[in-house]
């Protein structure tokens, strides 16, 4: 096992600065923004119904690729505050899931205070462009979870 401060296994120090700073995106997940009334666990809950679509359980666990138990802790943690409700359909086993009123409005508020962020973010960034971020996230993403994908597919077949 390579000491910590052994780099060579990076294929450059570019993909090394890389991970170090995806690294840094990632610890900021559970950051609060002040105001806020959402847990960020229900915030990312509330953005994935912002479509629209009740879901179930098994469907926010895959969305959100979480495991089932922490999706059903964080989705009652949400119904318990009064963010998120369950309902039975008609000729379906498993309840929906749905925001309230509630979670509607602290969905908004709080994305408010992200959107605000962002514009201070970006009107710091000299030089640099939101669209420009937003291409190459969106590259980025799409080609980690291809790459994923296959991982999957090759596991499943050496089986």
């Amino acid at each position: 096992m390579p000491d910590v401060g052994d780099d060579s296994f990076w294929e450059s120090p570019v993909y090394r600065d890389l991970a170090e700073e995806l690294l840094r995106m990632s610890r900021r997940r559970t950051n609060v923004f002040p105001g806020a009334r959402l847990e960020t666990s229900a915030f990312g809950i509330l953005w994935t119904l912002s479509d629209g679509r009740a879901r179930t359980l098994r469907e926010l666990g895959e969305e959100l690729d979480l495991e089932q138990s922490t999706v059903n802790r964080q989705v009652n943690a949400a119904i318990k505050h009064g963010y998120l409700e369950r309902f039975e359909v008609t000729g379906q086993l498993s309840r929906l899931i749905r925001p309230t009123a509630l979670g509607i409005e602290a969905f908004e508020h709080d994305g408010k205070l992200r959107a605000e962020r962002l514009v201070r973010v970006f009107s710091d960034l000299t030089p640099g462009a939101p669209d420009a971020l937003l291409h190459e996230l969106r590259s980025f993403n799409d080609a980690y979870e291809r790459t994923i994908a296959r991982q999957h597919q090759q596991e499943h077949a050496a089986r």
